[in-house]
């Protein structure tokens, strides 16, 4: 396959809550934290990997929009990412089949999506380089229903509403490709608003908007962008 063009989407993530993506740990410490943020190991700035928003995206298009593909509605019905290899399905093209290469079509060709890392605005970076832009913690608990009182308290490391991040993502175009593969990826974003990333999205964690979005330099809206 022929790779003809490589798009650009710039932009800024800011967050409207907390946003909590996990480190993970395999053990706690007393007093220490029990779920941490995952940093970048030499700044120990919080950063989203490209994964969290590459993976939810995928997620919300496959339950939604991408159901009408045969195959993409079986793998959602059994629980997991479409893996039908074949070229017509925009969830195989844009984010890539998750199935064995003999299975897919010879043209499918590679992933077309790659999503960066969303590391922190200049701005925000001198802000937490300067303590300015302290780590909060938001303490979850379970509720007694019989004692009516809050129980089991669990502290949860987020990055603080009002934090910035940079949207980077590189779109692959190949000859005979469909126009509107990217229009998809614009959905994803609007779908990702409308939604959440990270965890405990629907404890109010993880609100997100995209600012200053940009195709290869020049602005464009999801204002006018249908979600479904």
């Amino acid at each position: 396959m022929k790779l003809t063009n490589i798009k650009e989407i710039t932009g800024i993530i800011r967050l409207r809550s907390g946003l909590h993506i996990g480190a993970g740990k395999d053990s706690v410490e007393i007093g220490g934290m029990d779920q941490p943020i995952i940093k970048d190991p030499v700044t120990q700035a919080p950063y989203i990997p490209g994964s969290s928003l590459k993976g939810k995206m995928r997620s919300l298009l496959e339950t939604s929009v991408f159901m009408k593909n045969e195959g993409t509605r079986r793998a959602v019905m059994d629980g997991r990412p479409c893996d039908c290899g074949k070229k017509g399905c925009p969830a195989c093209t844009i984010f890539g089949s998750h199935a064995a290469p003999q299975k897919c079509d010879d043209d499918l060709g590679p992933t077309r999506l790659l999503m960066r890392d969303a590391t922190l605005t200049p701005e925000c970076m001198a802000l937490f380089q300067s303590g300015r832009l302290p780590m909060e913690v938001k303490n979850e608990n379970i509720i007694n229903r019989l004692k009516g009182v809050a129980e089991h308290p669990r502290p949860l490391e987020r990055v603080p509403a009002g934090t910035c991040f940079t949207l980077n993502i590189a779109f692959r175009v190949y000859e005979g490709d469909s126009e509107d593969l990217l229009d998809w990826v614009l959905k994803g974003l609007k779908l990702i608003q409308l939604d959440a990333i990270g965890g405990g999205g629907s404890r109010g964690n993880g609100q997100v908007v995209f600012e200053d979005l940009k195709i290869d330099g020049k602005p464009v809206s999801l204002d006018g962008i249908t979600a479904f």
